[in-house]
Formats: C-alpha cells, sequence, structure tokens
C-alpha cells in the first residue's frame, strides 16, 4: 500500500504540472545557453583576485575625467561607468590593471528576453510568477517521490546507487538519469521556489543597518589605505565613487558579503554593514538558478533541463503501457465457467506477457480459461486450476495490483478444490528475489481448498528460458504441449532486418555447419543474444544462440531432414541475403565483471561461447567444456577455438566425444576430472554458464550438485540463487 501511495502522489504531481514543467525545461534550456555565451567572451583578461581595488582607482582616476562606478560581474567581467573627455558619460568593459576599454557591455539578445519572461511569469505577470513559484515547489516533491521510489525498488538507501535491472529502456533511464540529475533537479527547485518568495517580499526583510566606526587614525592617500589595497576585485560587486571632492562624500563599495562607506580623503572605513543571510541566499540563488558565471555548471542546469523533458515523456510512457498491460485481454470465458484461472500481479506490467502468453496457448489448446489481476480474487465456480503469476517489487513487496490478495483468499472460501501453481518473478541481484511469490506460495498452502502441484518456480530477470523450463514441467503434470515462444512474449512484432551471408562452411558428419552474417545496417547485439527467423507462411519463430564476431553474428545450426528453418540456411550461399530480427537475451551474456568463467556446451550449443572466447577487450579467465560426437564433428569449430587459445581470450579447452570410443565419454564425465576448476569457480563467486540440450543441462546438473556438496559442503540450489550458473538450453 505504501508503494501505491508514493507511486500516485509522484504520478499525480507530474500529471497536474507537466505543462508548466515542460515551458519551463524548454524555456530553461534556451536560458543555459547565456551565460555559456556571455562567458565565451574573452572580457576577464585579467584574473580579479589579483588585483587590487587601489591599483583600479588609481588607473581609472589617471585615464579619465570623471569616475562614476565600477561593477564586477559573475563572469569577473570589470566595467565602468566614466566621464569622458567630450563630457558624455559610458559604460563599458575595462582591463582593471590598465583601464583600457575592452568591448561594449553585453545586450541580451530578443530570444533570452523572451524565453527569460516566459520562464519567470509565462507573461502573466504576478500572477504567472505565483505559478511558476507553486510548480517549483511541486516539482521539489515530484523529486522527492522518485527518490522513494527508486529507494523502495532497489531495497533501501543503502542500495540507491546500486545495479538496475533493464526491464526497458524507459524505465531503466528514468531511474539512471533521475539517480544522477537528482541534486541538480532539487538545486534548481529549491532556488525557483527562493527567488519566488523574494519576488514577493515573504522572506525576512534586511533590517541590518551600516554601523558607524571610529578611527583617529589619520592616511595621507586614501587609495593607498589598508582596506583598498588588501581588497581584491573578485569580492567587489560594485564600488560608487564619490560625487564630489566634499570630505562628506564617501566611496560606497559593496562586496560579496558585506558593505562599506569609505572616506576619500582619510581612507577610513565610515560605516560597515554585514549582508543578512537572506541576502547571501539571493545572491547564491541566482547563480545556482541561472548558471551565471560558470559554463560547467550552466551545462549541468542544460541537461538537467533535458532530463526534466524526459522524465515527463518516460514516466508517461510507462504509466501509459502498464495501463495497457494491465487492461486485461477481453477473456473469451468468464470466472465462473472457466476451468483453468490465470491470476497475475505485476507492478511494471511486464509480468502480464507471460500470463498472456500462457493465456492464449491454453486457449489454442481448447480450454476454458479466465485471466485476471491477483487483487480481483474471487469464487470461482466450475475452476479446477489456479495459476498464479507473482512479480515481486523492491525489497520483497507486493504489486500494487497484487497488495490485497493474501487477506483475501483468508476472507474468501472456495467451494471446490483447486489445484495451484505459482510462477515467481523478480532478480536475483536483489535480496528478497521472489519474496512475494514465497509468500503467496506459502498462503496458499494454508488453505485447505489448495493443493499445491508443482514447487514455486521462479523466474530471473524475465529469463524466457527459465520460464519454458517451468512451462515444460508444467506440461508434464498436466500432460499437454503448450508452446510458448520467446516472441509471443514481446507486445509487438520486432521489425525485421536484412542480413548478408558472408561465410558458410561446408556439413560435417553431423550434419552441422557454420553460416556467418553481416547486418545491412548497424546493430547492436551481443554474443548470447537471439536470432530470430520465420518460416513462410509460419507464425511461430526460430530462434538461434549469437556468436558476435567483430560485427558479425556466426550461427552454428543442426539440419534436420523435415527442418525448415536449417534446410533454408542450409540452402544459403555467400552473397544471399535473408530477413531475420536480433532479439537480447540479456541473461545469457558474458558478465563483464567476472574473474573466471567456466562455458559448457554440447553440439550446437557452443554457437554463443565461440564469440565470448573472442572478446579481446574481456579481462576473464575463461574455460571451455564442449560435448561432441567425434573428433570430426569438432573439425568445424577447431579454427575458432585454436584462434581463441592462441590470444589467450580462452585459457584452456576440454572436449568430450560421445562415439569416438568404446566408452561414451559426455561433457558431464569431463567435469569430474576437473572438479577443482568448478568448486573454485563457484566458491569464487564466479559464474558457470550453460548452453544445448536439456539432456545435457539434466546430466551436467546432477555432476555440478555432486561437486558442490563433496567440495564445497554447499547445494548447488545456493548458488544458482546467488545467479552463478546461468543456462539457454533447448
Amino acid at each position: 500500500m505504501t508503494i501505491s501511495i508514493w507511486r500516485y502522489s509522484h504520478l499525480t504531481l507530474a500529471i497536474s504540472t507537466a505543462l508548466f514543467i515542460i515551458i519551463a525545461s524548454v524555456t530553461g534550456i534556451i536560458l543555459a545557453f547565456e551565460p555559456i555565451s556571455d562567458k565565451l567572451n574573452s572580457f576577464d583578461v585579467v584574473a580579479t583576485s589579483d588585483v587590487s581595488i587601489a591599483e583600479t582607482i588609481n588607473i581609472l582616476q589617471q585615464k579619465y575625467n570623471e569616475v562614476i562606478s565600477i561593477e564586477v560581474d559573475e563572469n569577473d567581467f570589470v566595467s565602468a561607468n566614466v566621464i569622458l573627455e567630450n563630457g558624455k558619460s559610458a559604460t563599458f568593459y575595462i582591463n582593471p590593471k590598465t583601464g583600457e576599454k575592452i568591448g561594449e557591455i553585453i545586450k541580451k539578445k530578443p530570444i533570452y528576453e523572451f524565453a527569460k519572461n516566459l520562464h519567470r511569469s509565462l507573461f502573466l505577470k504576478s500572477t504567472g510568477r505565483i505559478i511558476i513559484g507553486i510548480v517549483s515547489f511541486l516539482l521539489f516533491l515530484i523529486s522527492i517521490t522518485g527518490i522513494i521510489l527508486i529507494t523502495k525498488r532497489q531495497g533501501g538507501i543503502s542500495k540507491f546507487f546500486s545495479k538496475i535491472i533493464k526491464e526497458d529502456f524507459n524505465q531503466y533511464y528514468h531511474i539512471i538519469i533521475g539517480r544522477y540529475t537528482l541534486i541538480p533537479i532539487i538545486i534548481i527547485t529549491i532556488t525557483g521556489v527562493y527567488l519566488s518568495l523574494e519576488k514577493f517580499s515573504l522572506l525576512p526583510k534586511d533590517k541590518s543597518k551600516h554601523v558607524t566606526i571610529s578611527s583617529t587614525k589619520k592616511i595621507e592617500n586614501n587609495v593607498d589605505s589598508k582596506f583598498f589595497t588588501s581588497t581584491k576585485l573578485d569580492q567587489v560587486k560594485k564600488i560608487e565613487f564619490p560625487f564630489s571632492s566634499d570630505k562628506e562624500d564617501y566611496f560606497y563599495i559593496k562586496l560579496t558579503n558585506k558593505e562599506a562607506a569609505v572616506n576619500q580623503i582619510t581612507g577610513q572605513i565610515i560605516s560597515l554593514k554585514k549582508q543578512p543571510l537572506v541576502t547571501f541566499g539571493s545572491y547564491y540563488s541566482l547563480l545556482l538558478h541561472t548558471g551565471k558565471g560558470s559554463i560547467l555548471w550552466s551545462i549541468v542546469l542544460l541537461l538537467s533541463c533535458f532530463a526534466i523533458l524526459f522524465f515527463i515523456f518516460s514516466g508517461f510512457y510507462m504509466t501509459l503501457k502498464r495501463r495497457k498491460k494491465t487492461t486485461l485481454i477481453k477473456n473469451k470465458y468468464n470466472k465462473d465457467n472457466a476451468e483453468f484461472i490465470i491470476l497475475v500481479g505485476s507492478e511494471t506490467g511486464s509480468t502480464f506477457n507471460f500470463a498472456s502468453a500462457f493465456y492464449k496457448a491454453l486457449i489454442a489448446n481448447g480450454k476454458t480459461v479466465f485471466l485476471s489481476e491477483l487483487n480481483a480474487y474471487t469464487t470461482y465456480k466450475n475452476a479446477k486450476n489456479i495459476i498464479v503469476f507473482a512479480a515481486t517489487y523492491g525489497e520483497g513487496d507486493a504489486p500494487i495490483n497484487a497488495n490485497k490478495f493474501v487477506k483475501k483468499i483468508e476472507k474468501i472460501p472456495q467451494k471446490n478444490s483447486l489445484n495451484f501453481s505459482v510462477v515467481g518473478f523478480g532478480s536475483k541481484e536483489y535480496t528478497q528475489y521472489c519474496k512475494f511469490a514465497i509468500l503467496v506460495q506459502a498462503s496458499l498452502q494454508l488453505q485447505d481448498k489448495f493443493i499445491p502441484v508443482l514447487p514455486l518456480f521462479k523466474v530471473n530477470n524475465q529469463s524466457f528460458s527459465d520460464f519454458n523450463q517451468w512451462l515444460k514441467e508444467w506440461n508434464t503434470f498436466y500432460k499437454m504441449e503448450l508452446t510458448i515462444t520467446s516472441e509471443n512474449l514481446l507486445s509487438f512484432k520486432k521489425e525485421e532486418q536484412e542480413f548478408k551471408v558472408v561465410r558458410k562452411t561446408e556439413i560435417n558428419i553431423d550434419d552441422t555447419f557454420l553460416i556467418e552474417l553481416k547486418p545491412n545496417k548497424k546493430s547492436k547485439f551481443q554474443s548470447g543474444d537471439l536470432l530470430a527467423i520465420t518460416p513462410k507462411d509460419e507464425t511461430r519463430s526460430r530462434l538461434y544462440s549469437i556468436a558476435k564476431i567483430d560485427d558479425t553474428i556466426l550461427l552454428s545450426i543442426k539440419k534436420h531432414e523435415f527442418g525448415l528453418c536449417s534446410t533454408y540456411f542450409n540452402s544459403l550461399q555467400k552473397g544471399n541475403k535473408m530477413v531475420a530480427n536480433i532479439q537480447k537475451n540479456a541473461a545469457f551474456h558474458l558478465p563483464k565483471k567476472t574473474k573466471e568463467v567456466v562455458l559448457i556446451a554440447n553440439g550446437t550449443g557452443i554457437a554463443p561461447f565461440l564469440g565470448m572466447i573472442h572478446q579481446k577487450k574481456s579481462k576473464t579467465k575463461v574455460h571451455l567444456f564442449w560435448g561432441g560426437r567425434t573428433k570430426e564433428s569438432f573439425e568445424i569449430y577447431k579454427k575458432n577455438i585454436n584462434t581463441a587459445l592462441n590470444n589467450n581470450t580462452l585459457h584452456s579447452f576440454y572436449a568430450a566425444y560421445s562415439q569416438e570410443g568404446k566408452e561414451k565419454t559426455y561433457v558431464q564425465d569431463v567435469l569430474i576430472n576437473h572438479s577443482k576448476l568448478i568448486a573454485d569457480t563457484l566458491n569464487n563467486g564466479n559464474i558457470i554458464m550453460l548452453c544445448g540440450s536439456i539432456s545435457m543441462q539434466k546430466g551436467v546438473t546432477k555432476v555440478l550438485e555432486e561437486i558442490s556438496k563433496t567440495h564445497l559442503q554447499s547445494s548447488l540450489h545456493k548458488f544458482e540463487e546467488n545467479n552463478q550458473i546461468k543456462t539457454d538450453c533447448y
């Protein structure tokens, strides 16, 4: 419930102020260029910290008939208002050491004047200023609620800057950019509110007065007094010269922290006025809000304004996307005549993709199904089975649309018994991995009418291979053959692109071959991603693991007698073109920060590893275990393996051949001979990756379990929970 309050607060504030924030941000972007443009002018020819007041006053009094005032602006540009020989008054920038004119006063460009008025008051004068002041305060509240949401999502303030799980572009960068622009945006909002309060005289009034300072000390030359010689121009904001030579006319010198009246004859400080805190606040609020005097801070403000615009776009996009996903598909059957009930708890809406795909697969299998949210839980007259898809949010919390479920199952009894299974969605990056799903499983088990048919199954980082593994177990129990592909989980079909065949090997003794493809346009992909190809007149795509070699895709394909895609690939020749699309498979990328990794594959499962062992910039120590039928089976991979070994991008290679000798040797048999390597890899927090057939996965997992128990006195489950075992098997 707490999460929903903060999220709705965040969203409500954003919606209510969006238009004004957009206007303020766009004009802020324009205005950020003004201080940058001003600072680029070369009027700060001398460092003001090296020039005393005495030097500048002396040189100006010698050079001009009369000096009225000197000002030093935020850019450290020194300007003087003087009377020239022709008797006319002029104001211009000077060299404070020589008194020479070096440029005219910078005039504000019309675009900056327009943007400033729109930014300050929306051209509505005082009313507009009030609106902008309120919007600044509301933007501050939006920032605070955003901090709270990130903190809750990450599992605590200590993990505020920990790794973000990339479920979606907008979601990912909404948080990433938010974390790094947080302080500048808060500064923008606080200073904006402060300047608005100052404008409407709502700040404490400046009641400080000049305090007379008595002194009997006489100084012959006023400008050589200690005050004039020791005070540098970088401390000065303005100096007003005496109107006459009368001793009652003083120099009025305004510094950053005080004002002083100085006797022009004796050089004595006649009176001092310390600047109150409220004046300091106004001065620094203006500098921090506008970026005046600093190119670097102006750039920070510029980027922050762009960030605010991105937050508005990405925030609304995520909200609309979440609403679209959580607006359930039109059920073909109602809740009381459906045999299968699917209930979903999802914070971002991504879990609905899995639930919808499962729903459609059951419908296609002729089953009566009803899909709904967990919070909509009620009685189901004819239901026999209930399947729960439960995502976990932040530090083990329930999603917004599932936070009432546990209480509801205690209050709403079912008349008939229901077989149930729970699929938990979460990330092993969080300590409370799938905590809500664990709670759901336990709560259902306490109810008399609910019968568990499968143990709780967890899906890490929306992994399709994890989900597919659960689907296989579910199919086995219900004696069904439901089929779901990763493409079924996409909310829209990715645009296909063209690829050109640049190399293809001859088919080997195992009917296996390598084919290398080059995208027709620049594409981002990694070894471990998937290439999806849809055969003609079919809707279901076939997926092939990618090896990235430079900028090309290398596939290892086994030709099946009646395989449409493998036959098609085999028919291609060098120079031919084909269409497909690349699908990200982030859960099966080579970890960047892992010191050591063990790669285990059989047959064509070696494909993604052929790319991983050629990652030249990687400092990871890589070991590859591979199982094939014969030594001849290995020939098509031999060149790649030897090159990686010679380049030291592959540390060691071990092969197993099941048809080479009298005794069959599989890849798991070779692993037993290298138990210490496997044990050390797990014990040191490093990674083991598996790719290939399901039968290979089962055999290897059994061996890994034995090694874990024998050498580490621990269950393999511990390392799986720690995300040290990555699989992509089929």
